[in-house]
């Protein structure tokens, strides 16, 4: 195995941290660089192959300013002035909400009256970032990640927050139509084709998915059945579809075979109840 210098952006976070260890383990040589580094630091503490896992989740409708920040702001920076072998943005698949198709090159809905769509129009934006900057001798490439399941408790992805309310309280209050669908993705898949795809990969943007979909109600009734939780479901739940996320282009360049999902979550349920 041919190794690599990678710096990891955001090390600290949930999917940062799992790609840090799991390159280190790989016999990489990791850079994580501090969380509050000042932008001209930061564009120079950069090496190799730059992973940018910088970004704002389950908080981003309560802090704005810093969702912008995160997803577009510091990478603006970094892109301007920053000297690497490559860098590799983690976008997400929520940016195919409201869409008619779920591959790559599918147009895209956005209504930015929409609270929700601040999250995916700073994705989206800093999207728009990779692709202006790129150079066949600098590449710069885009990963559209699903929902991640797989590590620890300590998340606060959907799956996640359902498990730690059973778990403490014997009750799964849900607030979305059990109708409602998403793609979930192992957390050691992520990891593993994140390496492949920052050091290696042909596309400029990727789908890193199951490419299946999980209704509330699938994972719901998993969980309920493993912890014996009860649910308690909103009246006022709304149901949110996503299309079905395409990772053709993930299995042909990479022959990637994805974890199911469930396999995942019943996992890490044997190891906290």
């Amino acid at each position: 195995m041919n190794t690599h210098v990678f710096t990891v952006l955001g090390a600290q976070g949930f999917v940062g941290q799992a790609l840090s260890q799991w390159l280190r383990a790989r016999g990489h040589e990791v850079h994580t660089p501090a969380r509050q580094l000042p932008p001209a630091e930061l564009s120079a503490s950069l090496r190799g192959h730059v992973v940018y896992c910088i970004g704002l989740t389950a908080d981003f409708r309560s802090r704005p300013w810093d969702t912008v920040d995160a997803h577009v702001g510091v990478l603006r920076h970094l892109l301007a002035e920053g000297q690497f072998a490559s860098l590799t943005y983690l976008s997400s698949t929520r940016v195919y909400l409201g869409g008619d198709a779920g591959h790559e090159d599918a147009p895209l809905t956005v209504r930015p009256e929409a609270p929700d769509q601040l999250y995916n129009l700073s994705k989206l934006m800093g999207e728009s970032l990779c692709h202006a900057a790129h150079r066949p001798e600098k590449p710069v490439r885009v990963v559209r990640l699903s929902n991640v399941v797989g590590g620890d408790l300590t998340s606060d992805n959907f799956i996640y927050a359902l498990l730690r309310e059973a778990l403490a309280t014997g009750a799964i209050q849900l607030n979305s139509s059990l109708d409602s669908a998403k793609d979930y993705i192992a957390l050691a898949d992520v990891t593993r084709m994140l390496e492949c795809i920052a050091s290696h990969g042909r596309a400029r943007c990727y789908n890193l998915a199951s490419g299946q979909q999980l209704s509330h109600r699938d994972i719901v009734k998993f969980i309920a059945r493993i912890t014996k939780a009860y649910v308690i479901l909103s009246k006022e739940a709304q149901e949110t579809r996503f299309p079905p996320i395409d990772i053709n282009r993930l299995k042909k360049e990479f022959n990637f075979t994805p974890t199911p999902p469930l396999d995942t979550l019943h996992t890490l349920l044997s190891h906290t109840t």
